[in-house]
């Protein structure tokens, strides 16, 4: 399924924070686990499509990031909301956690990234 990162939202993809933690953060973590890794850059770009906001080509930033509540709800559903000790109590993304989720992403999507 696509387009879920189109859940509406009060503030801009690229500008949002995210419990203080601001989308570049996030994007680091990825771009340190994905680029030396070139066999989970396909995985990578079709997760991406796949999270990305509908329409994400219309509005600033022009990038395909996911909307923040989409992320938020993502992010806490991998690693639990604040009253369980997960991302909105310090919880964060983590590239070991990025490269499993997208070998994961490999393992089911034979042939399709």
């Amino acid at each position: 399924m696509s387009g879920h990162g189109d859940v509406p939202s009060g503030d801009s993809a690229g500008t949002a924070s995210r419990g203080g933690v601001r989308w570049g953060r996030d994007a680091g973590v990825v771009a340190r686990a994905v680029l030396p890794r070139p066999w989970l850059w396909w995985a990578a770009l079709g997760a991406l499509r796949r999270m990305a906001r509908r329409g994400w080509w219309r509005r600033a930033p022009f990038v395909p990031l996911p909307g923040e509540a989409y992320w938020r709800f993502r992010l806490e559903t991998a690693y639990g909301g604040a009253e369980e000790g997960g991302a909105g109590a310090g919880g964060t993304l983590t590239a070991p956690d990025v490269v499993a989720f997208l070998r994961w992403c490999r393992r089911s999507r034979p042939g399709r990234g």
